[in-house]
Parts: structure tokens; C-alpha cells; sequence
């Protein structure tokens, strides 16, 4: 009883402190999925592979989204005709690269600063390079479902102004996918459960009716991701808390203290766990005592880079080759990056 009563109060702690950050991300991001003009922002990302990776890997401060949404944002962007370089960049860096979860990470590990600036770096090192490394493949349609390859095809051969700014465009069309809010549909891509209960919205001239559709569907997003990202929450703290409590405490520092066992454990814990980025510096700030400084660098990096909850999304849009690449690049960059890091800094 002792043990487990010791359980939730660290189960509880967790949640309390984590949950604040959940809600200011979660609202944050439907906000500017709303409001902020997408195409605009990728017409201005550069061609170049490097620097569209760049850019890419940096665009995750404007669309603060946690791993549950930055493949349907990617997706948006491959769709629109981004390179390669700064989807891929996107994809990796968005759930790390953001306000919410660096100022969360800040504050689990007010402490130790220097795990809030490797964080960054070294997830903006692992998503530039790999974005540079798919950039070889120029043209994104052999990455894809077939489904979404063609409709790529179909709009190349569409004049690119013609067919989005000649009249009003339909709102669903005109924003960013939201995060945290698809099911697989019938025809292998993302569907908006908001799509499939109030149907497609369409603009009227009346401005007040325009803002208050936009209103309701800011509060659709906020309500169906707290739902989403909720659980998946409070899943992670109770691992994280039954984890601290009911594991032998020797099996945990024998696997902690080793160099690189603890940099693998983590890794296989991060990808487990698939905790929100926007909460896990908490999870991780819970082992900081029996697990080295780059091992939660491991868990903090790779995390939200590979996500199990999401290969279903994932496997919606790329080919299955495309995200066993992903994820074998990732996951040897984050153990290079922490050995280097345990070794050298």
C-alpha cells in the first residue's frame, strides 16, 4: 500500500505540473493552424536543399505542434510543393522546435540549462541533416501513397496561382491540417473527425459569420486534442510513476549509470512511451536521478521524432520503406549525438 499510495502522489505530480503546458501548446497551435497563411510562408522557404532544411527544421516556431500533428501539417506542405529538404526538416524538428516545449523543457530542468540548449541543437542537427539527405530525392512522389502521389501529380498541372487565390477558398483548404485530430479513412489518408460531424465549412461574406466558424472550429481542435494528447498524458505518467515505484531500484541504476546501456534504454523507452514533447521533459525529469544527463538527452531528442502512436498517420502518407529510413536515421544520429555528448561535453 505504501508503494502504490507513492505511486500516485508521483503519478499526481506529474500531471499537475505537465497538464498547464499541454493546454497553452494544444491552444497555441490551433490558433496559428487558423490564422497564419500557409502559402505565403512557403513561397518564402528557400530552394536551396540546405537551406530549405534550415528553414524547415525553424518553421516549428510559427506551427507549435507536437509529434500527434506535425506529419498532417508535413503532408500539407509536401502537397503545396515544398522540397523535400524542409518537409522532412518540419517533420523531425516541429514537435522539439517550438516555444511550448522549449519553455516546458526550461522549466522541468531549470537547473540544468544546458539540457534545454543541446536539446535544441541537437534535434535541429538530426532534422537538417536528414532533410538534406531525402533532398536527393527531388521529386517527393515515390515517398508517397500512391493516392497522394497523384494527387500531386494532378495539381502540378494546374497553374499554381489559379487554382487557390482567383476567389475566396473554401477555409478547410486554406489552413494547415490540424494536429492531433486524424483518423485513417476509407481512402488511406487523414480524415478531421470535425469533418466528419459538422461537414466542410464554407466562407460567406458576412465577416462576424466568418469569425465565429473560426471561433467554433478553434474550439473543436482545443476539445478533440486535449482528448487525444490528454490520454496519452496521463498513460505516460502513470508508466513513468509505476516505473520509479514497483521497478527494482537496482535493475533501474544498473541500466541508468552504464554509458550506453542507459543511452538505448531511454531511446526504447522514448519510443514506447510516445509521451506528448510538450510534457516530456517532466517524464524524463522523473529518472534524472538514477539516469545520466545524455541518456535523458536521448529521450528528450528521439522521442518526438518516433512516435509509435503515429505510424499509423505516417503510414497513411509515406511508403513504409520512407519511415523505416526515418527512423534508423534518427535513431543512429541521437545515439551518436548522446555518446558524443556523455564523452566530449
Amino acid at each position: 500500500m505504501t508503494q502504490l499510495h507513492n505511486a500516485f502522489t508521483l503519478f499526481l505530480s506529474l500531471l499537475v505540473e505537465a497538464f498547464p503546458f499541454l493546454l497553452l501548446g494544444v491552444s497555441l497551435s490551433s490558433a496559428l493552424l487558423l490564422f497564419i497563411d500557409e502559402g505565403k510562408l512557403i513561397a518564402s522557404v528557400p530552394k536551396n536543399p540546405l537551406l530549405g532544411a534550415i528553414a524547415g527544421s525553424c518553421i516549428g516556431f510559427l506551427f507549435p505542434v507536437c509529434e500527434c500533428g506535425n506529419v498532417p501539417v508535413a503532408r500539407r506542405f509536401l502537397l503545396q510543393g515544398l522540397p523535400n529538404s524542409a518537409a522532412i526538416g518540419f517533420l523531425l524538428a516541429a514537435p522539439t522546435i517550438n516555444p511550448i516545449v522549449i519553455w516546458s523543457t526550461w522549466v522541468a530542468f531549470r537547473g540544468q540549462p544546458e539540457i534545454v540548449f543541446y536539446r535544441i541543437l541537437f534535434s535541429l542537427i538530426i532534422a537538417i541533416a536528414i532533410g538534406w539527405i531525402f533532398s536527393v530525392q527531388k521529386d517527393p512522389r515515390p515517398m508517397l501513397q500512391p493516392l497522394l502521389a497523384k494527387r500531386i501529380t494532378l495539381l502540378s498541372r494546374q497553374p499554381r496561382f489559379a487554382r487557390s487565390r482567383q476567389q475566396e477558398p473554401n477555409l478547410k483548404e486554406s489552413m494547415l491540417l490540424q494536429s492531433g485530430t486524424f483518423l485513417l479513412g476509407s481512402s488511406n489518408g487523414p480524415m478531421r473527425l470535425d469533418e466528419m460531424s459538422a461537414g466542410t465549412l464554407s466562407l460567406t461574406s458576412n465577416r462576424s459569420s466568418v469569425m465565429r466558424e473560426r471561433l467554433k472550429l478553434f474550439l473543436e481542435n482545443v476539445t478533440q486534442e486535449l482528448r487525444e494528447l490528454g490520454g496519452m498524458l496521463i498513460l505516460g505518467s502513470a508508466i513513468a510513476a509505476c516505473l520509479q515505484v514497483f521497478v527494482p531500484r537496482e535493475i533501474v541504476l544498473s541500466l541508468g549509470q552504464g554509458t550506453i546501456s542507459s543511452i538505448l534504454a531511454m531511446m526504447l523507452l522514448a519510443a514506447i512511451v510516445s509521451i506528448c514533447s510538450t510534457v516530456d521533459a517532466f517524464f524524463a525529469l522523473s529518472f534524472a536521478s538514477t539516469f545520466t544527463t545524455s541518456s535523458l538527452l536521448a529521450f528528450l531528442v528521439f522521442g518526438p521524432m518516433i512516435d509509435i502512436k503515429a505510424v499509423g498517420l505516417m503510414l497513411s502518407i509515406f511508403q513504409p520503406r520512407m519511415i523505416v529510413y526515418l527512423f534508423a536515421l534518427a535513431a543512429q544520429l541521437t545515439f551518436i549525438l548522446a555518446l558524443f555528448h556523455s564523452y566530449f561535453l
